[in-house]
This record gives structure tokens, C-alpha cells and sequence, in this order.
């Protein structure tokens, strides 16, 4: 029960009430009803006093409802009073996306590398090649000390397997030295062109008898490297 539908106390107090009443006016407010008398009689002052103690605060608080209704109606926001030692909340500061600086660093243009005055040396390689080492060095052997372009063209009409993976190595190495130094194909020529072993894939095949024969698949490491040098030959 409310504090403003509290039943007040009779004028000659709660011990002119009988017990049956006692107990009904304690049942509508809400207290426990058990008890002896004067426990009942306790029990209602106590909740007098509680009550008259917080009728005051509840009258501010209805003041203060009514008083923001009016200023709404009037047009004027009801805005809440700062006391003067109260600091106002700063905004925090908004956070930084991540991975932003890494993106802007990435969509940076990269600037190329300053082209030497004397002769450079570009070099690409291939790995793990499915071709022997004997087999690929005799196609090595005709592009060494060539112009690009020549070295191109015998490549394409080069009648063995592994002549497409060189060509292929060869545009490689073209294009590293138009990305790092701005070279075209007219002005390199094959400085060193070689072949190194790689590893060897075993395999067996099944034979008469029973028996087995291995099988051995080389690979090859090559190597192309360009150079300005002696590009008339």
C-alpha cells in the first residue's frame, strides 16, 4: 500500500482497535498480521513513522513531475541540473579501424629501383622442373650467350619437351627487369643459363616373375640470369 493510501491512526490510538481489527488494517498494508497486542499495536507505529518519514519525498517527486509536464507543454525541454562540481563525461575518441595504416601502406605506389650507370645482372629461376637435368641443359646450351630475343625464338621452335618451360623462365626474367629497372627485351641478352640436379621422385613398376623395377623421375633447378652486356652478339 502507498503511502498516501495509509490509513491513519485512530484518536484514541491503536489500542482502542481490537485485535480483529488490528489484524485488517495490517493485512491492507501489507505486514505480517501475527502476533500478540501490543506486537500489532508496535508493528502499525512503526509503519506510521516509516510512512511520514517518506511522504515528504514523495510529495517532491509528484512536485517535480508536474513542474516538467508544464515546461513540455510549454514548448522548454525539462533539462536536468549539472551541480557545478560535476564534471561533464568527455567523448571518447573514436577507434582507429585496424588494419587501416596496413592498408594505406599497401595501395602506396612501390617505387622502383634506381637503375645502376654500369652493367646489371637480372636473374629468375625455376624449381622442381619435371624434366631431367641432361635433357634441359642440352636446350641451355643454345640460348647461352644469345640476345632475348633471339634466345625467344629458338625456344619456340625448339623440338624438345622442356624448351616451353625455359621460354617459360626467359619471360620471367624479362619481366623482372622491366618491373625492377624498366628494361625492355632489345636491350638484354642471356648472360648464364644453367641447370642444377633437383630431387629424384622414385617409383617401381611390377615386372614377370614377381619381380619389381624402379623407376626414377629427375626434376631440375634452372636458372636464367639477363644482362646489358654484350647485347650485339
Amino acid at each position: 500500500m502507498t503511502p498516501d493510501k495509509v490509513n491513519p491512526a485512530p484518536e484514541g490510538g491503536w489500542e482502542s482497535l481490537k485485535v480483529d481489527e488490528l489484524k485488517a488494517e495490517l493485512e491492507a498494508r501489507g505486514l505480517p498480521k501475527s502476533g500478540t497486542k501490543a506486537e500489532l499495536i508496535a508493528r502499525l507505529a512503526d509503519d506510521d513513522a516509516a510512512n511520514a518519514g517518506s511522504a515528504p519525498a514523495a510529495a517532491a517527486e509528484k512536485e517535480a513531475e508536474k513542474e516538467a509536464a508544464v515546461s513540455e507543454v510549454a514548448g522548454e525541454p525539462a533539462t536536468e541540473e549539472s551541480s557545478p562540481n560535476e564534471e561533464t563525461p568527455e567523448k571518447a575518441p573514436k577507434p582507429r579501424r585496424r588494419g587501416s595504416a596496413e592498408t594505406s601502406a599497401g595501395t602506396q605506389r612501390r617505387q622502383r629501383a634506381p637503375r645502376p650507370e654500369g652493367d646489371l645482372i637480372v636473374r629468375a629461376r625455376a624449381r622442381y622442373v619435371r624434366s631431367a637435368p641432361r635433357k634441359a641443359r642440352l636446350v641451355m646450351n643454345h640460348i647461352r650467350g644469345k640476345r632475348v630475343e633471339h634466345a625467344q625464338a629458338i625456344l619456340e621452335h625448339a623440338p624438345r619437351a622442356v624448351s616451353s618451360d625455359i621460354l617459360k623462365l626467359l619471360n620471367s626474367a624479362i619481366a623482372n627487369a622491366e618491373s625492377a629497372y624498366e628494361l625492355g627485351a632489345d636491350e638484354l641478352s642471356v648472360h648464364r643459363a644453367y641447370v642444377d640436379e633437383g630431387p629424384t621422385i622414385k617409383r617401381y613398376r611390377p615386372r614377370a616373375l614377381g619381380r619389381a623395377t624402379p623407376i626414377h623421375k629427375r626434376t631440375s633447378h634452372m636458372t636464367i640470369e639477363l644482362t646489358t652486356d654484350g647485347n650485339g652478339r
